[in-house]
């Protein structure tokens, strides 16, 4: 099995911390966003991973090819003009294939040995609040029948989440090829739901495939969310001599602490240096520097410097804060 996995996208809610590193490679409970997405699909079985790059593609590649020792295509998407045109893009590694896909910037926690179970075509799938933000699935007597993107009149809330099962791939490559030749477009974009409606048109069955886990990392406050769902659910924690540690918390080992309270809720990546602070629910990312603050919903780049203060901030990758 080959899996799909675009990761060419520039993150702009995200910013400032996605001005110098890609969305997918934010850390969240203890690892980047990608981490858990390809632990998650090498657990199902995959056996060759396909990453969509563009923007700081050299970053997702130098962490994909130094943490995983698996077969890795990457395959470069200059321009943004959708998935399905990303997906098209590798079409010559993985046409015919067994094939996943699932998008790079959220987290899904599922039995993934079962999605192949559920049929030839598989979409995967959640109720939502805001069926005006997703692609909308119209499902009759168990079968996908409609799928609209980001409907101005939904007629239901079941959205699919950006994950696709298919045992034979060559219908898809064909579909996204169609609507890219005809230029059919959806809000400026080649967008994978066309090509799946296409599919339907002609006959082919998608089954849906329900998840309850399905985690956003798309901005600041959902990314810290997600945070601390996937920690409360890891139960971990640790001990530092001359702090206290309240789980659950992620701390790297590679992380100095000293006089503090971390926790609960914090991710600290390798490198962090934390002295003389109290944290909560707070994402750290690697080499940071905390000093005398006191600190709660809050997101810190990767070798930025937060110090002297109480306080909530949102500072990117090798930025100061001095309070003093």
């Amino acid at each position: 099995m080959k899996a799909i996995i675009p990761v060419a996208g520039i993150g702009k809610r995200l910013r400032p911390h996605t001005l110098n590193i890609p969305k997918a490679l934010l850390n969240v409970a203890g690892k980047p966003i990608l981490g858990h997405i390809v632990d998650s699909l090498l657990g199902m079985g995959v056996k060759d991973l396909i990453p969509i790059i563009g923007y700081k593609g050299d970053l997702i590649r130098e962490y994909l090819t130094t943490v995983y020792k698996v077969p890795i295509t990457f395959v470069e998407q200059t321009e943004q003009k959708g998935i399905a045109h990303a997906v098209s893009l590798a079409r010559e590694y993985a046409d015919g294939s067994e094939l996943i896909i699932i998008l790079g910037d959220t987290i899904i926690k599922t039995d993934f040995t079962r999605i192949p179970k559920a049929g030839g075509s598989v979409l995967g799938v959640r109720e939502v609040a805001d069926p005006t933000r997703f692609g909308i699935c119209e499902v009759e007597k168990g079968i996908v029948r409609k799928i609209v993107e980001k409907p101005e009149h939904p007629k239901g809330n079941l959205a699919l989440i950006g994950l696709y099962y298919f045992k034979d791939s060559t219908p898809l490559f064909k579909a996204c090829a169609e609507i890219i030749d005809r230029k059919v477009m959806t809000k400026g974009e080649y967008q994978i739901t066309d090509a799946l409606q296409l599919m339907i048109d002609g006959g082919a069955e998608f089954h849906p495939y329900h998840i309850d886990g399905w985690y956003d990392c798309g901005k600041v406050e959902t990314l810290l969310e997600t945070n601390r769902i996937l920690l409360e659910d890891a139960k971990t924690g640790g001990k530092r001599d001359g702090c206290i540690i309240i789980p659950p918390c992620s701390i790297d080992k590679g992380s100095s602490i000293a006089n503090s309270i971390i926790g609960p809720y914090v991710s600290v990546a390798r490198g962090c240096e934390i002295r003389n602070s109290i944290i909560e629910n707070s994402i750290l990312n690697e080499e940071s520097v905390i000093e005398n603050v006191i600190l709660e919903g809050s997101v810190v780049g990767a070798f930025a410097e937060v110090t002297g203060r109480k306080g909530s901030v949102n500072v990117s990758d090798y930025s100061q804060i001095d309070y003093r």
